[in-house]
């Protein structure tokens, strides 16, 4: 038996997801024509009553659209210093979007209002980078699946408001977010410009995302998406997976939460553990001793068939998902305490 934690994304479809997938009615969706495609991007934007949606093969390339459509090359991003857009999408904001990223010191990927408040309001200026976009990111990767506080977000919407910058969100694990904190996506709909989300995350589908807007945006999001080369044919099978996942797999992000927080409370009375960064969802990290060293401790549970990814800075990561299962659970638990 492997216990693999180290994302969310190594699940595969269950036999009914497989089965949706199957009976999906395809066509070319370059011309537009994948009914299945067309009914999940209309379903999801009216889930979040914004105007329109488009399908992406990936969420770093909803994400990097989403900057590419609302910034110009010399433009600056304001995110926090673990954002996603920053650290894991291969310097995309850079070589896609021409743009620059100015880094807030916030808490686990969360910054505030009061914090971004100046840097936002800087007049422009010829040999400054001009201030166009705000990205936030829910749950927080690289701040171990933390949520916002929602009403910090509404603070963060009236400043771009105020300076005309464009309101971005990385919902890649927005599902877990929303189920953690009991929020719908009518909330995240009413403040956001742009939001990604993920399918192939904590929902469990093989493939995808989906870029939320305006019609506007939306409409330059496809050229954008199609220059990337994210244009793809039938893709109703893909559609299927995720608008299955939609309907079955979001309230049960709970069971992921509650294994997460187990984990987290075994861990603390480990006596290698050095300490446990707090558990609102599907992440865990924590670190372990420095005479034992991360990367020698994923070594040894690897031996046992137990995978798990590093962080970097000692940070050692787990990620509980739809594959995990209670007896999965079991085995970790026992091994963590006997190790």
């Amino acid at each position: 038996m492997i216990i693999d934690l180290i994302s969310d994304t190594v699940t595969k479809p269950t036999a009914q997801m497989l089965e949706a997938m199957m009976q999906a009615k395809v066509g070319d969706d370059v011309f537009k024509m994948d009914p299945t495609v067309n009914a999940l991007e209309s379903k999801v934007a009216n889930l979040f009553s914004m105007e329109a949606a488009l399908f992406f093969p990936s969420g770093t390339m909803a994400n990097q659209t989403a900057i590419k459509i609302q910034t110009q090359p010399g433009d600056l991003v304001i995110c926090d210093k673990y954002a996603h857009i920053y650290n894991y999408e291969s310097g995309g904001v850079a070589f896609n979007s021409g743009v620059t990223c100015k880094l807030v010191d916030g808490n686990r990927g969360m910054f505030t209002a009061e914090q971004i408040e100046e840097m936002a309001s800087v007049q422009p200026q010829i040999y400054l980078p001009y201030t166009k976009m705000i990205c936030a990111e829910n749950t927080t990767n690289k701040g171990g699946g933390a949520c916002w506080n929602f009403n910090e977000l509404q603070k963060i919407k009236k400043i771009a408001t105020k300076n005309n910058l464009k309101f971005h969100l990385d919902g890649a694990r927005l599902f877990n977010a929303m189920v953690a904190k009991n929020e719908t996506p009518k909330q995240y709909g009413a403040i956001f410009d742009t939001i990604s989300i993920c399918f192939s995350k904590g929902l469990g589908a093989p493939i995808g995302s989906m870029l939320l807007g305006s019609k506007k945006d939306i409409n330059q999001a496809l050229r954008i998406r199609k220059l990337l080369g994210g244009g793809m044919r039938q893709i109703g099978f893909l559609a299927a997976a995720a608008n299955y996942a939609l309907d079955n797999h979001v309230n049960r992000l709970a069971e992921d939460h509650k294994k997460a927080k187990e984990i987290a409370t075994v861990l603390e009375t480990c006596w290698y553990i050095t300490k446990v960064e707090p558990v609102e969802t599907n992440i865990l990290i924590f670190y372990v001793d420095d005479k034992i060293g991360a990367d020698n401790f994923i070594h040894k549970m690897a031996d046992k068939n137990i995978l798990l990814t590093p962080m970097g800075e000692g940070k050692i990561r787990i990620v509980t998902h739809l594959d995990y299962t209670d007896v999965m659970h079991e085995k970790l638990l026992k091994e963590l305490k006997n190790f």
